[in-house]
């Protein structure tokens, strides 16, 4: 899998500024997304699920359906909707 480095940098730094933190892990075909809040976390800024898979595959290149998401206070589950 191809990952545009330089874009998900642009996206980690969207979501920093408004404390979160964003982990990325390539796991065989899916890419494994967990975003963490810290203590001065927006509680919404975060835009739904569907939207973030959008994002990311409109940035990274990855299909839709190889993106799990994982946000604040849940756990991650194949499919990651």
């Amino acid at each position: 899998m191809t990952i545009d480095h330089t874009a998900l940098e642009g996206l980690r730094a969207g979501l920093e500024a408004d404390d979160y933190s964003m982990e990325v892990t390539e796991a065989g075909d899916r890419l494994e997304i967990r975003i963490s809040a810290g203590p001065d976390a927006c509680a919404d800024c975060l835009v739904p699920k569907d939207m973030m898979r959008s994002v990311l595959h409109s940035a990274l290149g990855v299909p839709e359906e190889q993106i799990d998401i994982n946000y604040p206070d849940e756990t991650l589950e194949p499919g990651g909707r």
